[in-house]
């Protein structure tokens, strides 16, 4: 028995001012399928694309291993060609994962086959970021540090977004100082007996496919499974929840800093304290 998935609300399309009234204000998420239809990139973004307008550069490649104290964060675990890894990943032959890469950065071209639409809320024009991974290949459950709105785009096959809004957290085995829960939680295919608290939870669901837009509203915990080799581009909107601003910044500032100190400090020892917390908090909160 796995979770009992709410279905994400889709709309073929919406005007600006519903889709912030209606999703943005209320912080509720929703898969919008045809805002990229005018877009070149709707037409072009395929993998064999990429391959041949990126195949040269060098992209930093992730694995899905626990968190190790002796690596930095978002240190990549190899690097390869573009064109090596496309030509892995439609093969089955990775499981290694692109994540936050500014691919756009370094073929600037990539831009002319996107807008920034408008939405009402003012996206970040600087900072969207490419993602790609092979058929089953899976992103860790997590919210993002810096409580953004995320418009995640999705091309050139079919991924399962799982979403769990904040006032869930407490069900979550969050690792303390940090935003993720225990890693050896497969949030695929859960075992309640060990994990008690996650037969509460009630998460979100999203099969998205080529073009399709997922809001993410601020805080909300995401895990993210490519059903195909495939690809999304995310942009992001600065938090507007004043609790969120703050937690941002205290994310960003204190304890993101406090963490790296106490892992150069105690090394495994600190995580292992953190997963040990994780669940004491966890079942404490909720008299297991």
């Amino acid at each position: 028995m796995g979770f009992q998935y709410t279905n994400i609300e889709r709309v073929a399309t919406i005007s600006p001012t519903d889709f912030y009234e209606n999703y943005v204000k209320p912080q509720k998420p929703v898969v919008v399928e045809q805002l990229t239809r005018d877009w070149p990139a709707y037409q072009k973004w395929n993998l064999a694309y990429i391959k041949q307008i990126a195949g040269e550069q060098i992209v930093p490649l992730y694995n899905n291993d626990p968190v190790d104290y002796n690596k930095k964060v978002n240190e990549p675990d190899e690097r390869m060609k573009m064109a090596d890894y496309i030509d892995a990943l439609v093969a089955d032959k990775t499981k290694l994962r692109i994540f936050l890469y500014s691919l756009i950065k370094h073929v600037p071209s990539l831009q002319n086959d996107f807008k920034f639409p408008d939405l009402k809320i003012k996206l970040l024009k600087g900072l969207p970021f490419l993602f790609f991974g092979g058929r089953n290949v899976n992103v860790f459950m997590h919210y993002d540090i810096d409580y953004a709105n995320i418009f995640h785009f999705h091309f050139a096959g079919e991924k399962r977004c799982i979403l769990v809004p904040p006032n869930q957290t407490p069900l979550m085995y969050k690792i303390p100082y940090s935003n993720i829960c225990r890693e050896d939680i497969d949030f695929d295919n859960p075992d309640f007996e060990h994990w008690p608290a996650l037969k509460q939870l009630r998460p979100l669901m999203a099969d998205l496919k080529h073009g399709e837009m997922l809001y993410i509203p601020e805080g909300y915990w995401h895990y993210m499974k490519y059903i195909t080799p495939s690809f999304s581009m995310s942009l992001r909107a600065l938090a507007t929840q004043p609790t969120h601003i703050a937690k941002a910044f205290l994310n960003l500032f204190v304890i993101r800093h406090f963490d790296n100190f106490m892992r150069r400090r105690k090394g495994a020892a600190w995580l292992a304290y953190k997963d040990e917390r994780a669940i004491a908090d966890t079942h404490a909160k909720l008299d297991l």
